[in-house]
């Protein structure tokens, strides 16, 4: 009886523990996870500014990681992911802003 409890609690730990995996689900970009945080104006939320972290890693990866925190914005606020650029993604390496190491894009959502 105690060698059943025994074998039955050791399956039972068994498979909990392949349920406990760790997995990362940020998303990557050009295979580098960045830490990018986007601020919205707060007197009108279609202005927005998004630091992205590390840019050296990977600049395209970086212009993309923060491409894509401006577009959750804009769908998540108003519903499309149009936006104008006053500091954005697809200009030329040089003409990035570039402070500390992370990668500075502004822009403005198109509303409703």
């Amino acid at each position: 009886m105690v060698t059943r409890i025994v074998i039955l609690l050791g399956l039972s730990g068994l498979a909990l523990a392949g349920c406990g995996t760790l997995s990362d689900d940020r998303q990557t970009f050009d295979g580098v996870a960045f830490r990018a945080s986007l601020s919205a104006d707060k007197e009108d939320k279609r202005n927005f500014s998004v630091e992205v972290r590390d840019a050296a890693k990977s600049l395209a990866g970086a212009r993309e990681a923060g491409r894509y925190e401006a577009v959750q914005h804009c769908i998540e606020n108003f519903g499309n992911s149009r936006m104008s650029w006053s500091q954005g993604p697809d200009v030329e390496d040089a003409d990035l802003q570039v402070a500390d190491g992370d990668l500075i894009l502004k822009g403005q959502c198109a509303g409703w």
